[in-house]
């Protein structure tokens, strides 16, 4: 008896964009390691590679995530 059961069918209403395929799919028909989201709308999916580039951008350039440079022993 397996653990985990495998979901097979998505709920309707639920958009992905598959990695592999490069293509919207309503319901997870592909492996998660495979597909981004879900997303509300099939438009929202077909955006979901400008969606991680924008929020990618965002985090590598807010402060909050960069940790101060390290005071090590001064070269000279």
């Amino acid at each position: 008896m397996p653990l985990f059961k495998r979901r097979t069918a998505g709920k309707p209403g639920e958009w992905f964009y598959c990695l592999e395929h490069k293509k919207v799919e309503e319901g997870p028909d592909c492996p998660g390691k495979d597909r981004m989201g879900p997303y509300a709308t099939p438009k929202e999916a077909a955006q979901a590679m400008e969606t991680a580039r924008d929020r990618n951008a965002e985090w590598e350039t807010d402060p909050r995530w960069h940790d101060a440079p390290a005071s090590g022993p001064d070269p000279d």
